[in-house]
């Protein structure tokens, strides 16, 4: 398991382009805690194809910038890997690209619309910008193939499992894998808004690949060990609301009642609660990704975080 750094610091370092492959490029944003994603793109002969953008104004403004100093080809194609808006804000600002996702991500998104519009609790101090929604516009069930130029790269559908809608990026000739969300390097996993049951599934079809370059949701960009870690954790997760379920306690009982041993080196420990609540309903036999009260495990996990929203340095 990789310590990202601390997470007391209150300023994130700044993102950094790697250069993964002679055309395939990952924008990596530390520490990785709330609203500090990963994203990356691919650069053809005539155009380039971006996965993900981020999650204020600012931030997808300076990953644009990146960008342009590799090339000034045009932005054609965005890949969405799901809803959420540390990786979907900044969709506004390629207007001239197709923006591809799964229907339940634009679903989703058309549903939640952007923190500007529907203020989030869980965060205070975000600095968002003026954030307009723009979800995907060309939209797939289960499997996908995109070319820029001779590159490959397959989508695949691989939920519910984070969300209800979570898209790979598969580019099998480089074996490099876009991961989304499935996959935090250095932080906790977080599975509320999907499946625990699903998240585990897709770590078992996400280790059919044959992954040499992973770039995560959130985290430093890693190889296919950081998939056993995320396995560890939501089996440990399945353990404690098993036993909590079975005593009749609450997720946030449970919580606060479990030694999370190894795994408070990662940040963000509060997700514990969410994933609990996502848990305690497929203990009762709920449909995997079905809705749950979301705002009563929102508030569950600030009072885990001491009654304070969490720490998002993005």
């Amino acid at each position: 398991m990789t310590n990202i750094n601390s997470h007391d610091d209150q300023k994130a370092p700044d993102p950094t382009l790697e250069q993964l492959s002679s055309n395939v490029y990952a924008y990596v944003q530390l520490d990785g805690s709330w609203g500090l994603n990963n994203t990356g793109f691919i650069v053809g002969k005539n155009g380039i194809t971006v996965i993900d953008t981020c999650f204020t104004e600012k931030r997808t403004k300076a990953f644009i910038e990146s960008i342009t100093k590799v090339s000034n080809l045009p932005i054609r194609t965005l890949v969405n890997t799901h809803q959420h808006g540390d990786h979907t804000n900044g969709n506004y600002q390629l207007p001239n690209a197709t923006i591809i996702g799964h229907e339940l991500c634009r679903k989703e998104m058309l549903e939640v619309n952007v923190p500007t519009v529907n203020p989030n609790p869980m965060y205070s101090g975000v600095e968002w910008g003026d954030l307009t929604l723009s979800p995907p516009f060309v939209t797939f069930e289960k499997d996908l193939t995109l070319y820029s130029d001779n590159t490959k790269i397959e989508l695949h559908y691989m939920g519910p499992a984070h969300t209800t809608n979570d898209v790979i990026a598969w580019i099998p000739e480089q074996s490099i894998l876009f991961s989304g969300d499935l996959l935090f390097n250095g932080g906790t996993p977080f599975v509320m808004m999907g499946s625990v049951e699903g998240s585990l599934r897709s770590l078992t079809q996400l280790k059919k690949f044959p992954s040499q370059t992973i770039v995560p949701g959130h985290g430093r960009i890693c190889d296919s060990q950081v998939i056993q870690d995320m396995e560890n954790y939501l089996k440990f997760i399945q353990h404690i609301a098993k036993d909590g379920f079975s005593k009749g306690l609450s997720p946030l009982e449970t919580a606060l009642s479990t030694d999370l041993d190894t795994f408070s080196e990662w940040h963000d420990k509060e997700r514990i609660v969410g994933n609990l609540h996502r848990a305690y309903s497929e203990l009762k036999g709920e449909e995997l990704g079905s809705k749950i009260d979301i705002k009563s495990a929102v508030s569950d996990m600030l009072t885990y975080n001491g009654g304070k929203t969490v720490r998002c340095i993005a």
